[in-house]
């Protein structure tokens, strides 16, 4: 692993996108190389086994590639292939949740915290896990959303059919009073404005990107890897599914274009 090397990035889509935007934002001097797993998204119905041989692939791909880092852009994929990953692959890695239940943790009054998640991430418990060992006295509430992802993917981000799912999936969490909510996919921070409007202004919300890409700037630094001198980073896409339609989402989402994408089947 080299300070040249790339910050590897997955996703099970274009979800991943909010993580890549805070890399750029916060560690400006990085190349990057994103991987969305566009053949088999959403990842949120998928049984563990499943997910975890996708996610080796992937580390595999991006160790081959030369990343020197890995960040798992995926909240399902760092509940569930994480934990086993990093005991069996010597590239440095990171997740979601630990950051993300740290911010939501910090900004907390009531300590009734909501999670709003794929199933599969909800399943695994990672977040309740995480969030019972960092505060015991926190109370937590988690809702399953399997709509969402596949509204996102779609680019239906403000039609009704997503105003109607966000209000389903949220209504639990209203009522159970929370004053936090984790935003539990990094799908969801493209549906904010209607999960804000839903809840309400006094509900914070937390998306764990910022987090989990300042903390992965500070491990960077420790282990010698961060990028220096004066060399414009480069940021490569790569999808196991359409390079086309990725490259339509991401100029929709991000608002440019990203270049060429490239394909890769695992």
């Amino acid at each position: 692993m080299r300070k040249t090397g790339a910050i590897g990035l997955f996703d099970s889509g274009i979800g991943g996108l909010t993580v890549a935007v805070e890399v750029y934002r916060q560690l400006p001097a990085e190349s990057t190389i994103y991987f969305g797993d566009t053949a088999h998204v959403p990842y949120g119905s998928r049984n563990p086994g499943e997910l975890y041989r996708f996610a080796s692939r992937i580390v595999d791909f991006l160790e081959g590639e030369g990343a020197k880092y890995i960040i798992f852009a995926c909240n399902t994929s760092s509940s569930l292939s994480l934990p086993i990953l990093q005991e069996r692959k010597a590239v440095p890695m990171i997740g979601l949740i630990k950051p993300g239940v740290a911010a939501a943790l910090q900004k907390t009054v009531n300590r009734r915290i909501g999670v709003i998640a794929t199933e599969a991430t909800v399943k695994s418990g990672a977040y309740e896990r995480e969030l019972k060992r960092q505060d015991e006295n926190v109370q937590v509430f988690c809702q399953a959303a399997s709509r969402l992802v596949p509204l996102v993917e779609a680019g239906e981000t403000g039609t009704p059919a997503a105003a109607e799912a966000v209000r389903e999936y949220l209504f639990p969490l209203k009522e159970a009073g929370i004053d936090t909510l984790i935003l539990g996919c990094t799908h969801y921070p493209f549906l904010k404005p209607l999960i804000a409007g839903e809840m309400g202004p006094g509900v914070q919300l937390v998306d764990p990107a910022a987090a989990t890409v300042e903390e992965a700037g500070k491990e960077l630094q420790r282990l010698g890897l961060a990028a220096g001198g004066p060399a414009v980073p480069e940021h490569r896409f790569v999808v196991s599914g359409d390079p086309a339609a990725f490259q339509k989402a991401a100029r929709r989402f991000l608002g440019r274009n990203i270049g060429p994408v490239g394909r890769v089947e695992l």
